[in-house]
């Protein structure tokens, strides 16, 4: 993973920048300009999501800029965020905010030690969530998303074992759902770690009709307790689809701007950490703000570039995985 970050500099440095009412229609001017396309995760803060030409999932936002015309790609987001959209769209110049926006799950799976849990299970097929950097992904089999991981590994061959990482709780449900056993990468994202159970339980009694809907990043205790499991865009459209008139939200809770503006006459709970923290936000995606990326337009850096072999390399479990959805 390169970074190009000799050409971040701190956007509050800047004198130019415009006033925070002013930002929005500075962003759409540079924007123009700049011939960018703007993508915002669901995990993005209101405002992001609100200025953004596509919201989604990782992949899904990274496919769709793919078929723009745009030269630009600003991905509000995470480092491996984009790096996926540099791996899919190399000759588009693909800036992040905020180079600090990492991700613990990515970041708790470096690929030297990667590489040696490989070696330790020779004979096994290399499943990888796209959570994970392109050095991960470069020595992937094929890749995965919550979405489509139970289906895809269902199509691997039975005589194979397989290597399932980096997140033990997202690989603890795929071997449950699929029947397949998988060796885990011991690996968690740090946001769906701290949902507080207790807190949980105390929503159910207060809001008994409401249904929990659950992200499959979550601790199995959790799960448990939900009545659906599924990815960010599968919670959203289950959220759309359900009879229930209110939902209690296992996931980061930047997901419930779009819930309240796809169904506003419902209602969505987020569920609070240990100790009643607000920690279930996570703080990587909260870095990118409207004036980091009006700043990354401004300056077009900070920019992502990866060494063109490593790029090649993570694109072919990524095509694989494309090749096999259904």
């Amino acid at each position: 993973m390169v970074f190009a970050a000799a050409q971040h500099t701190d956007p509050s440095a800047g004198s130019d920048s415009p006033a925070t009412a002013d930002l929005p229609a500075a962003i759409r001017a540079l924007q123009q300009q700049r011939k960018a396309v703007i993508l915002a995760h669901y995990y993005q803060q209101p405002e992001i999501q609100d200025i953004a030409d596509f919201i989604g999932d990782s992949l899904e936002l990274s496919r769709k800029a793919a078929a723009t015309d745009a030269e630009v790609i600003v991905f509000c987001g995470v480092h491996f965020m984009a790096e996926t959209a540099k791996i899919l769209s190399p000759g588009k110049t693909v800036l992040l905010p905020d180079l600090e926006a990492g991700c613990s799950l990515a970041d708790a799976c470096p690929a030297d030690a990667f590489a040696r849990f490989r070696a330790e299970h020779p004979d096994h097929l290399v499943v990888s969530y796209i959570n994970c950097s392109a050095s991960v992904k470069a020595q992937s089999d094929l890749i995965c998303t919550s979405s489509n991981a139970v289906d895809l590994v269902q199509q691997l061959p039975a005589d194979r074992p397989i290597l399932f990482a980096p997140d033990q709780n997202l690989g603890r449900w795929v071997q449950r759902q699929s029947g397949r056993e998988l060796t885990l990468w011991p690996g968690s994202c740090i946001v769906h770690e701290t949902f507080s159970e207790q807190a949980l339980l105390q929503l159910k009694l207060e809001h008994p009709g409401a249904e929990v809907l659950a992200h499959p990043e979550c601790q199995q205790h959790l799960l448990d307790l939900a009545d659906f499991i599924g990815s960010t865009s599968k919670l959203l459209h289950r959220a759309e689809a359900s009879p229930a008139e209110s939902f209690i939200v296992l996931t980061e809770p930047g997901i419930l701007h779009q819930m309240r503006k796809a169904v506003p006459a419902k209602q969505f709970f987020e569920v609070p950490g240990a100790d009643g923290c607000s920690c279930n936000a996570c703080p990587y995606m909260r870095l990118n703000t409207l004036e980091k990326l009006w700043h990354c337009l401004h300056t077009m850096a900070p920019a992502i570039e990866l060494d063109e072999a490593l790029r090649q390399r993570a694109l072919e479990p990524i095509q694989k995985m494309l090749a096999m959805s259904r």
